[in-house]
């Protein structure tokens, strides 16, 4: 208790060496790291602290790169949708791309590798009805009239994004475009792990090499503005290449179409129903990428060096959990921290010996300029994450960035010398415990695992007004006292008997995406096995259009589950008359009106179902009993303290658990109660930056009244 020093790491820079030192002090960091666009002082070289080198197994090497140009990265694109109006149409391959990013690559068999597709008919375009004109940019296609046509090619990553990125965000000038290079492909592989050889003999001084990450860039695609155009953090679109594409279909044993990659532009984004196909080509990726992985951590071991993962950038096809990532024997995992979501995503894998969440603000001139207040951004920060730390830890913390950024707000260096207190308090008092748990959760949709903590996240927890109200149910599970799991209908389709280790199915999301399954409800299995979980005293909760998929009389699939369906004009006829509303044992902490979102979807209660909330004859809360289960329908739910505790309460109450609420439990939802029975602790935290007042529920149903400062945590021995 009361450790003063470690479990930090701080960046540092050329110009910033006595200052390390003083932050070092201050926060009692432990860990230094360079970032991209800086150098490790030689001064520090001899610091008692360890020295994580960041280490780019794709790029800062344009000169291979560019001795090799058959051997650079690619990825596919999708041309915009064009028209035609006559018989010839010539579609410009670059349009909307930014040119100095992407270059297509016409060296490998066009006809083989591209795909021209009539998106009026939904088929290919044959080989001999298009040409390509090399010198102009255009594929010309022999057209059918006011059909519309894509084209879908490869091209080379002739300035790797995540370079681009930060060249653009921090306003570099004239800097050297950093080529993408293939590891995966043999001449560059075997260049690749000398390469790794001669960096570790060249910096003896280093302790961990920070890979960022291996091989593959998530999907990120800018515009002719240099704007982001289309991103995917989940993007499997630029891990291609002619040689990985051969591989997999010798392995797969099918034809490999650019089609099974675009998706009808839509690059299989995490909202889509996987097809087998891209299963096929991900899981195909997942034991290739591992396995050069696990070269690599060898090699990094051999000279008594730890690897170290970043979960981001190039990431693809180390999904960490899933069952090859534990094959490649890294020693840690860092990633960055935008929420509990990501802090979970973090602090829930397994097979390394340390995890490390990065928090923000990064220390770029995006947030540390003169208007800027880094400290609000911290402060955010902290508390969304400390939530998720109080159920999962992570084993470090730390920031990346220009450290002389973050020296000129004073206010901010103060503020984050009390957070690495705090978090070095709270992990003394959690680490290797299993936090009180009250229910088990699941959250089903058709990734499971592989997508757990980062359901309905498109871009690295980024707001979007379109998901805000799905992604703030994960969002508060991240720090609810539940054993959340997540599992996919072809787990149940595997093994119905999974469902009997759940107390609680959540469905949440827009009808037809593959986090509410679409067509996986026209199997009889899956329908089939949800219902008698219900009937048989399960409870579930649906949020959004949970089971949402038109077919055989229903739009929501397990209407007389839920006890509510949604109005898609085929039922107009029918007259509603389910519309009076009451109060609950779900709504006893909301005081006002609540938080549904701007999620209006048109749904009726159906006979026997209990309106809670309902507004212009639109339900948005609803309780329903099915056989001696109960269902929860919820029309969204933005994140929010007040909406974590109704979730809370609907937990509770579909798991016939009312009775129980009252343990380890606040009656101010600002406030929460966590319990660690085995380590003989619990602590009250106060997640607003206000004081606030409550009664605390002990486990055992006593209860005594606390009064907190702003953003107190108390600790308590059981």
């Amino acid at each position: 208790m009361g450790q003063s020093k470690g479990r930090v790491t701080i960046p540092t820079d050329l110009d910033v060496i006595p200052q390390t030192l003083e932050i070092m002090e201050r926060w009692g960091a432990d860990a230094l790291r360079d970032c991209d666009g800086t150098d490790f002082p030689k001064e520090l070289r001899e610091v008692d602290a360890k020295i994580y080198s960041t280490y780019y197994t794709t790029r800062k090497d344009n000169q291979w790169a560019a001795a090799n140009p058959e051997e650079i990265q690619q990825m596919y694109v999708m041309t915009p949708f064009y028209t035609a109006t006559e018989a010839v149409l010539r579609v410009h391959l670059m349009k909307g791309l930014y040119p100095d990013m992407l270059k297509p690559n016409s060296r490998d068999d066009i006809k083989r590798w591209w795909e021209v597709m009539d998106r009026t008919t939904g088929c290919p375009v044959a080989a001999e009805d298009w040409q390509y004109d090399e010198s102009a940019g255009e594929v010309i296609i022999s057209a059918l009239p006011f059909h519309d046509y894509t084209v879908s090619f490869l091209a080379y990553i002739m300035w790797d994004p995540v370079h681009m990125y930060n060249a653009v965000t921090n306003d570099w000038k004239e800097v050297e475009h950093q080529i993408t290079f293939d590891v995966r492909q043999p001449k560059t592989h075997r260049y690749t792990m000398e390469r790794l050889r001669r960096f570790i003999q060249e910096h003896p001084y280093v302790n961990v090499l920070r890979f960022t990450t291996f091989f593959h860039q998530f999907t990120l695609i800018f515009d002719e503005l240099a704007r982001e155009k289309y991103v995917d953090w989940y993007g499997y679109s630029a891990s291609v290449s002619p040689y990985i594409l051969e591989q997999f279909e010798k392995e797969a044993g099918y034809r490999f179409r650019p089609e099974f990659i675009i998706d009808q532009g839509y690059y299989n984004n995490q909202y889509r129903i996987p097809s087998k196909e891209f299963q096929d080509f991900q899981a195909f990726q997942r034991r290739e990428v591992a396995k050069i992985v696990r070269e690599m951590v060898e090699i990094t071991h051999e000279y008594g060096k730890e690897a170290m993962m970043f979960l981001g950038d190039h990431w693809i096809g180390t999904e960490p959990f899933m069952e090859e990532f534990a094959s490649m024997g890294l020693d840690a995992v860092v990633g960055s921290v935008g929420n509990g979501s990501t802090l979970r995503l973090i602090s829930d894998i397994k097979g390394v010996k340390y995890t490390e969440g990065r928090l923000l603000p990064y220390f770029f001139p995006d947030t540390f300029h003169e208007k800027g207040d880094p400290v609000k951004e911290a402060k955010i920060n902290w508390v969304t994450a400390r939530r998720a730390i109080l159920r999962s830890p992570i084993d470090r913390i730390g920031y990346g960035g220009y450290l002389k950024l973050a020296l000129e707000f004073p206010d901010f260096v103060n503020y984050v010398e009390s957070v690495c207190q705090e978090f070095r308090t709270l992990y003394d008092n959690i680490h290797g415990c299993v936090p009180y748990c009250i229910k088990r959760v699941a959250v089903l949709n058709c990734w499971g695992k592989m997508r757990a903590w980062g359901c309905h996240m498109v871009h690295h927890a980024i707001y979007f007004k379109e998901n805000y109200f799905y992604s703030g149910v994960i969002e508060a599970l991240s720090g609810a006292p539940f054993d959340v799991t997540f599992i996919s209908f072809q787990d149940i389709l595997e093994n119905q008997e999974i469902l009997k280790e759940m107390d609680v199915l959540i469905n949440v999301g827009d009808a037809d995406t593959a986090h509410t399954g679409g067509p996986w409800w026209d199997n009889p299995v899956i329908a089939e096995a949800v219902k008698r979980f219900v009937h048989e005293g399960g409870g579930i909760i649906g949020i959004g259009e949970p089971s949402g998929h038109q077919a055989n009389g229903r739009f929501i699939q397990l209407a007389n589950v839920f006890g509510v369906e949604k109005e898609t004009g085929f039922t107009l006829g029918y007259d509603k008359y389910n519309w009076d509303c009451s109060r609950h044992f779900i709504t006893e902490d909301s005081a006002g009106a609540i938080d549904f979102g701007d999620n209006q979807k048109n749904m009726y209660a159906l006979e026997n179902t209990q309106v809670l909330s309902e507004t212009g004859k639109r339900v948005n809360l609803a309780v329903h009993e099915f056989g001696r289960g109960r269902a929860v329908y919820v029309s969204g739910l933005p994140y929010s303290f007040e909406n974590s505790r109704l979730l809370h309460r609907a937990i509770m109450w579909s798991a016939h658990a009312e009775e129980s609420l009252h343990s380890w439990f606040s009656s101010n939802y600002n406030v929460e109660v966590h319990a660690y029975v085995e380590n003989g602790k619990y602590c009250v935290v106060n997640n607003t930056y206000e004081p606030q007042e409550t009664t605390v529920y002990r486990g055992d149903g006593s209860s005594f009244e606390l009064k907190l400062k702003e953003n107190e945590i108390i600790w308590y021995e059981i």
